[in-house]
């Protein structure tokens, strides 16, 4: 990738994560000017309760941005598997809609797969616009970290420029916002020799990886 597309991607996954952002940010601001007017007790109770809720849901998706698209100092080559089970069950709450199922065989994760463990749940969920059910699963096989996402709901909703992007076969001209994500674990998946595909059904749409791990990430 030459240094033109490194700044696209760069800016597309900012344009990404501002959008993510604006809502609860936006309802911080409106929750503050409400309480700089509200004089009501039970009313500034309300808006408090709010606030709360705006900050909790901004926190959770500062975190899980940080995971999922930047360099993520304060982790060593390999994340707790905790790390990202959190920052899933906090979107998967936040939405309210969605049950969450768990298949994780290792206590740690290379950062790479991490990153395409966050961001195949985020494909997910946004997939799942009437709820329905999200499973997770990765493991250590053989010298790579196999990952799948599964979402299962009565309406799959997926553009199918993410699909081209995660296979690696979308056009330099689609790079958006919305396909900045998919396109970037492509190219870490690439990157170890890896690679990522994806199967949408009526009712389901799955997720899978096969990231080959340096030997020094293994045991």
């Amino acid at each position: 990738m030459d240094d033109r597309q490194s700044i696209d991607l760069a800016a597309m996954l900012c344009s990404r994560l501002c959008h993510d952002m604006l809502s609860p940010v936006g309802a911080l601001s409106n929750g503050l000017e409400l309480l700089a007017m509200e004089t009501d007790p039970e009313m500034r109770a309300n808006v408090v309760e709010l606030l709360e809720q705006s900050a909790h849901v901004s926190t959770s998706k500062l975190k899980f941005f940080r995971l999922a698209f930047g360099a993520a100092g304060g982790f060593g080559d390999r994340v707790e598997v905790t790390e990202p089970q959190a920052l899933i069950e906090a979107l998967v709450t936040d939405n309210g809609k969605i049950s969450l199922n768990w298949a994780l065989a290792d206590a740690t994760l290379a950062k790479p797969a991490v990153k395409v463990l966050l961001n195949f749940a985020q494909i997910a969920i946004d997939a799942l616009v009437r709820g329905g059910t999200l499973d997770i699963g990765a493991e250590r096989r053989d010298g790579a970290c196999e990952i799948v996402v599964r979402a299962a709901g009565p309406k799959i909703a997926f553009d199918e420029t993410i699909g081209r992007a995660l296979d690696g076969s979308l056009d330099r001209s689609d790079l958006t916002s919305r396909t900045a994500a998919a396109h970037m674990i492509h190219l870490l998946a690439s990157e170890s020799g890896g690679g990522l595909q994806y199967h949408r059904g009526d009712d389901a749409l799955v997720l899978g990886a096969v990231l080959p791990e340096a030997e020094g990430l293994i045991g």
